[in-house]
């Protein structure tokens, strides 16, 4: 899992070691015993410009730049970025009828989804030529992949496993915290066998087991954009990418000058 410290190792150290933190064990074929929600805060290790024109949906970090979906009839894309500069390196235009949402990268493919079509786009993820399309039923919000199939959120709290061979729901999951159902689930990340998902208009993002749909964490984001970086075109926290290579863990927002790469640290088990 991402790196996170413990509150207690942040106050022996001062501030977290330069090499690599401790990790959140791997999810088990079974969710363990009992009610236990971890609560995370975070530490920013750094800032990368973002776009702020850009009204982030899905964000997939691969190859060493970001993939990007962003969203809004007539604004939206599909746009490969650097980590570094934030400057755009290719894009798509999406048709003005679309508002484009969640993306996930499969393969050699990228599918990107749209909010209230009930249609998906196939790309090619080198070069975003378009090679198809996908329909599903509902509203398209989040999509991620578990290595085989596409993990879609639609604002509810269900979440649904598809086949991308022929589209048809594999699975699905409801999503709940202590019993009780957790909706608005927005972007979707698949992180060492957990769906991490953005909760809408809230600036926390959830940790899912996937068998389950039971919560078994909860990330705190709140602060995370200055407010002396914000503007009346900033949105909501939204937009949860990982490198799994150097285990980093990186969120943005919706119209955000910056995208952060955190650590995150326990701050208190319930």
């Amino acid at each position: 899992m991402f790196a996170v410290v413990s509150a207690a190792m942040l106050v022996a150290c001062g501030k977290p070691s330069a090499a690599k933190s401790p990790s959140i064990p791997p999810l088990p074929g079974a969710a363990p015993a009992g009610p236990t929600v971890e609560r995370y805060s975070y530490d920013v290790v750094a800032a990368w410009p973002h776009d702020r024109s850009a009204f982030t949906q899905g964000l997939v970090f691969r190859g060493g730049s970001f993939i990007e979906s962003t969203g809004l009839n007539g604004r939206s894309s599909l746009r490969e970025a650097e980590v570094t500069s934030g400057r755009v390196l290719k894009q798509v235009p999406v048709a003005a009828e679309y508002f484009a949402e969640g993306l996930a990268v499969l393969g050699d493919r990228a599918y990107q989804l749209t909010w209230q079509n009930h249609r998906g786009f196939i790309y090619d993820v080198d070069t975003f030529r378009r090679e198809g399309t996908f329909e599903y039923s509902g509203e398209g919000w989040g999509l991620t992949t578990d290595g085989h199939a596409l993990v879609l959120s639609d604002g509810t709290s269900r979440i649904r496993f598809i086949d991308p061979a022929n589209f048809k729901v594999l699975r699905s999951i409801d999503v709940t915290l202590d019993g009780k159902a957790v909706d608005r689930l927005n972007e979707l990340e698949w992180i060492n066998g957990e769906v991490l998902a953005n909760v809408w208009q809230t600036d926390q993002i959830v940790r899912i087991d996937p068998a389950t749909g039971r919560v078994r964490g909860i990330i705190d984001f709140s602060g995370l954009l200055p407010q002396s970086e914000r503007d009346r075109t900033t949105d909501v926290l939204n937009g949860i990418a990982y490198d799994p290579a150097t285990d980093r863990l990186f969120v943005t927002g919706k119209n955000w000058p910056k995208i952060f790469e955190v650590r995150l640290k326990v701050s208190a088990k319930r």
